[in-house]
């Protein structure tokens, strides 16, 4: 389970080091095989142990490919979707593309999901974390799922 947020840096060349308490868990599990990928609802990227993808990517694979929001949902998902290995100091090189979308530059946030990391560019992050406090305030309606849970 990935959990927290965690403040890092990446350098000019794209190159970022996984903070130890997430690096353990992905070394652990997967030897540092990862998968990288667009969000396709938010200009973050997410990061998956290679097992966890391979189980996301056959659920989206059987996705009926003939509705055309599904096709792009696919291709936006499986299209971007690039396997890394964390290098022996926990490094990691992100591929231009992926950075791009992201927007992502000196200042990221590594920010713990469950079964994966979402990586945001600081600026959007904090703008992201401004706006979801504004719509989860106590005026908010929430939905039903939300209203269930104990916490």
């Amino acid at each position: 389970m990935f959990r927290g947020v965690q403040h890092i840096n990446m350098d000019a060349k794209g190159r970022l080091a996984m903070p130890a308490r997430q690096r353990e868990p992905l070394l652990s599990q997967c030897s540092g095989q990862i998968v990288v990928t667009i969000d396709t609802q938010s200009a973050c990227l997410v990061i998956y142990p290679l097992p966890e993808w391979e189980r996301i990517e056959k659920e989206v694979q059987s996705l009926p490919s003939l509705k055309p929001a599904i096709k792009r949902f696919q291709r936006l998902l499986l299209g971007y979707a690039t396997e890394l290995e964390l290098d022996g100091s926990g490094r990691m090189l992100l591929p231009a593309p992926l950075r791009e979308h992201a927007q992502l530059s000196k200042k990221l946030v590594l920010v713990g999901q469950g079964n994966k990391l979402e990586l945001w560019s600081e600026a959007l992050w904090l703008a992201e974390r401004e706006h979801a406090l504004l719509e989860s305030g106590p005026e908010a309606d929430l939905p039903e799922e939300l209203t269930s849970l104990t916490l």
